[in-house]
């Protein structure tokens, strides 16, 4: 976005701690070189990775911003305020404030969390259509899926299932193909209140089959998806994910139990088999 950004990772501070030295070392060095003139130099590499593996205490130190969010947040955030600091001819900080996180407890909270960032250019009146939807993994996507159904016209090319989040399992993301979340972040963009911006060009229709994998109602997805920011504070989640979050964290409460007890509710109401669905959906 023009001011801020957002991204869906996933943090793992535990799997730095089972690296060899040399692999944290080297891992580190492919990331910050520091003063390594030249990569393409195996000896040169070689000293600097030796340096590293002789200070025991500066490898603990690797192994925890490895693994760490905030230390990720400054390798971002640093080149970006450098670049725009040239650009205006300028000096100081250019971010606002420290980064906000919430932890995305479960399958839905990732994927509906996946759906706000991609449609995030279309709800700021950027862009009209995904394609055009810049810095979002869903443009990736359809740029993927295009060029794969060029390379792969009549060969019967089978669908491919969705690509999740950096180091989640794809079978943690139901049984979404990569068309099928496409399908399904186009139709939540097509479900803003037609007098407000950020909503795609086209005429209403009906909910994706897609959406049946990842909520029992569309306006369970619809309210998970607009409220990410809003309707949650530390994390995002069912009632009971949060409620377990919340005794983890020692709290009695989290913000979000109470719409997602009210989401239940709704669940519960009687609903007609989604394939038959119109009547119910067009008359709202």
């Amino acid at each position: 976005m023009s001011n801020h950004v957002h991204a869906v990772l996933r943090s793992d501070p535990v799997t730095p701690w089972q690296w060899t030295d040399r692999e944290v070392a080297e891992r580190w060095l492919a990331l910050f070189p520091g003063s390594i003139s030249d990569r393409d130099d195996p000896a040169y590499v070689e000293r600097a990775t030796l340096a590293l593996l002789g200070n025991a205490e500066r490898l603990d130190v690797i192994r925890q911003r490895l693994g760490s969010i905030s230390w990720f947040m400054r390798a971002l955030n640093e080149p970006i305020a450098r670049m725009a600091n040239r650009e205006d001819d300028c000096t100081g900080r250019f971010w606002e404030g420290r980064f906000k996180c919430q932890a995305l407890l479960d399958e839905q909270a990732v994927l509906s969390c996946m759906a706000y960032v991609d449609l995030n250019p279309v709800r700021a009146g950027m862009c009209e259509t995904l394609r055009d939807a810049e810095h979002t993994s869903v443009r990736y996507r359809l740029e993927s899926a295009q060029s794969a159904i060029a390379k792969a016209l009549g060969k019967g090319k089978q669908e491919e299932a969705l690509k999740p989040v950096a180091g989640l399992d794809v079978d943690t993301l139901s049984d979404l193909t990569e068309s099928s979340y496409i399908e399904l972040v186009r139709w939540t963009g097509l479900q803003a209140h037609p007098d407000k911006r950020g909503k795609l060009s086209a005429t209403e229709e009906m909910p994706p089959e897609s959406l049946w994998s990842v909520a029992k109602h569309p306006a369970e997805w619809m309210e998970r998806v607009q409220g990410t920011e809003s309707n949650y504070y530390r994390a995002i989640g069912s009632a009971e994910s949060l409620m377990l979050k919340a005794v983890e964290l020692g709290q009695r409460w989290m913000k979000g139990v109470s719409g997602e007890f009210a989401l239940t509710k709704l669940r519960e109401q009687p609903l007609l088999c989604h394939r038959s669905l119109t009547a119910c959906w067009t008359s709202r």
